[in-house]
């Protein structure tokens, strides 16, 4: 059973950065898209950003310019480099991925979590 290990949270202050990491791991099967979503205390989850197998990134506006969604094929694993931290950026931050198996059914992973805390 495939599962998403994250790892790179914890407590910055504001204008500094963090870099997350997951990886996936176990069973049989392809990555199609990985990303990160967050959700802060009383709010729903959001996404955060995207990366399709293609390379192609899809950015929430809050974060554009100053996050970066990127993958290590070989290592199966997606990272986000999140600078200029801000204390709205404080969240628990999860990573997902579509992963395709051996008989082509796609599933949606999610990762256990990890708390990124920005203080002002």
């Amino acid at each position: 059973q495939p599962q998403l290990v994250e790892s790179g949270g914890g407590l910055v202050q504001a204008g500094g950065s963090l870099r997350l990491s997951c990886e996936a791991s176990g069973g049989v099967f392809t990555i199609n898209d990985m990303g990160w979503h967050r959700q802060a205390p009383g709010k729903q989850r959001d996404l955060v950003a995207t990366i399709t197998s293609h390379g192609s990134t899809n950015y929430a506006d809050s974060v554009k310019g100053r996050f970066t969604i990127s993958t290590h094929d070989a290592k199966n694993t997606v990272y986000l480099q999140m600078n200029s931290l801000k204390p709205e950026d404080t969240a628990v931050y999860y990573c997902t991925a579509d992963l395709q198996d051996e008989y082509t059914i796609v599933r949606k992973y999610w990762g256990q979590g990890t708390q990124v805390t920005v203080s002002s």
